[in-house]
């Protein structure tokens, strides 16, 4: 293993423990993923703690899913379809996410897209967060389902079913994820306070003129 890859594994491992401190996941839900080279993917196992990982149980798989190296009885999780239809549509991208956090997936189980620009950092770096439509987890109906938005977004609900986040690394995977349970936070919160309130037209397509500025 060269420090390329031992690096990328040991970020996989901390980005677990973050989802799981920052309750994004609970047992052994979610999973992450992130690019090595153009054929090959480190993964996280099913049935494992994101909290607990060990850079030696993650799994390589090429992109057609099939394992190339895996320790002991260890093997990707049946939702790598997901991460695996991103990496083949999309070669620019280099890390996935997928977790379940609580406010985002409130949203996603009541079917409504995160579409209120409210807040200058979240309209530059993210924008609207668009809902995917169901799918049966595991199958390809769930990759199927984010197809419209690859290539457009970086982050989607998936409907009656949690979150998805991809970026150019791992790492802007992981950011996307908190960004996305950000909005979804505030969301809540501001109408909560019955305060929901968008910013002026105006001042949203000034922000959005921000975002090449900001290499968003």
């Amino acid at each position: 293993m060269d420090d390329k890859e031992r690096k990328l594994r040991l970020q996989i491992c901390d980005i677990g423990r973050n989802l799981f401190n920052k309750d994004f996941i609970a047992a052994n839900d979610g999973n992450i993923s992130a690019r090595l080279n153009d054929n090959e993917i480190i993964t996280t196992p099913t049935g494992v703690s994101k909290g607990y990982l060990e850079p030696e149980i993650l799994v390589k798989v090429n992109l057609q899913g099939e394992i190339i190296e895996a320790h002991g009885d260890y093997r990707p999780s049946t939702e790598v379809k997901m991460h695996l239809r991103i990496y083949r549509e999309l070669p620019h991208m280099g890390g996935v996410v997928h977790a379940h956090p609580p406010y985002a997936t409130a949203f996603a189980i009541k079917g409504e897209t995160l579409d209120k620009m409210m807040m200058p950092e979240s309209v530059i770096a993210m924008g609207d967060i668009p809902l995917a439509v169901y799918g049966t987890p595991s199958t390809e109906e769930v990759p199927d389902s984010i197809m419209p938005f690859l290539g457009k977004k970086t982050a989607v609900l998936l409907e009656s079913h949690g979150a998805l986040s991809w970026g150019k690394d791992v790492m802007a995977a992981y950011m996307n994820m908190e960004r996305l349970e950000y909005t979804a936070k505030l969301t809540f919160l501001t109408r909560m306070l019955q305060g929901e309130r968008e910013l002026p037209a105006d001042r949203i397509e000034e922000l959005v003129a921000l975002r090449s500025f900001y290499g968003m």
